[in-house]
């Protein structure tokens, strides 16, 4: 990991603090939750979210246009017709946007709708997207593959920084298995690991980890209380109607218990959040 000279941090006090927007911003003092749908299905869809998690508070609002699938039959996102609903959303509800980009071509595209653009699991070792979006001039969320040495993932968000881009958010979203009771193993040893080595942002996504909804308010718990910076969760109005991964996706009113749940774990460990007003949740 010797050749990761921009990602390592210079002393223990190192801590990039990466800003989606005027008012939010990943590494700070504050816990930063990111909520939303796996994909985006609709405007309505999109509202309901927007509306329902502002208040919760969530600070920036998920959504997936172009969806790397397994099957080619699946659905593939909604393309720009998403991107114009997550833009319009986004300004009506004064949340940032984070998507995903899949390729070089539609860096352009989503740069201009979005506020932080999204690696996935399957692309974070493609060295020439990695290296485009150096050049992006917008944020990068770069989640680990699901098979990555932790090495692996410091060297992909190299990649991003040595080509110009110096606002990159790590994010475990889980690591494959042998154990098929979970969709991925939940890696917080990495999360505590990435935070001593590097000045990065770290975040979770609890929803791909787990694969299962039960099973995310606690894993979301325990990745806030070993020193992540933020959650990136998937949130449907129907969870069972979701296009994509229903299975993992929570209800509105559970997320909302999620996000003020966080409240007394961020706090223990010196943490805040930002604006919960529900200091007395039970903790289930």
């Amino acid at each position: 990991m010797k050749d990761a000279k921009l990602v390592r941090k210079s002393n223990p006090d190192h801590q990039s603090i990466v800003s989606l927007s005027k008012e939010v911003a990943i590494g700070g003092q504050e816990i930063v939750i990111i909520g939303g749908p796996c994909a985006v299905e609709s405007l309505t869809q999109m509202e309901t979210v927007a509306r329902e998690l502002k208040s919760a508070p969530i600070q920036a609002l998920r959504g997936g246009v172009y969806k790397p699938r397994t099957s080619p039959y699946a659905f593939q996102g909604a393309g720009l017709e998403g991107l114009e609903i997550l833009a319009s959303v986004s300004k009506r509800y004064d949340l940032p946007v984070v998507t995903e980009v899949m390729a070089i071509s539609q860096i352009e595209e989503i740069s201009a709708y979005a506020d932080m653009l999204q690696v996935g699991s399957r692309n974070m070792q493609n060295f020439d997207l990695l290296k485009a979006l150096g050049q992006a001039g917008k944020p990068i969320l770069l989640k680990r593959g699901l098979a990555a040495t932790i090495e692996e993932f410091v060297m992909a968000a190299e990649y991003v920084m040595s080509h110009g881009n110096p606002n990159v958010v790590l994010c475990e979203r889980g690591i494959r298995s042998f154990d098929n009771y979970t969709r991925n193993v939940l890696d917080l040893g990495a999360v505590v690991a990435l935070k001593q080595l590097t000045h990065l942002p770290v975040i979770v996504d609890p929803s791909h980890a787990a694969g299962r909804r039960e099973l995310i308010a606690d894993l979301s718990r325990a990745a806030i209380a070993c020193g992540a910076d933020g959650l990136i969760v998937e949130s449907h109005p129907e969870p069972d109607q979701s296009v994509s991964d229903a299975q993992q996706a929570l209800s509105i009113e559970a997320m909302t218990q999620l996000v003020r749940s966080i409240k007394p774990v961020a706090e223990a460990v010196g943490r805040k959040t930002y604006g919960v007003q529900c200091p007395q949740f039970a903790i289930a």
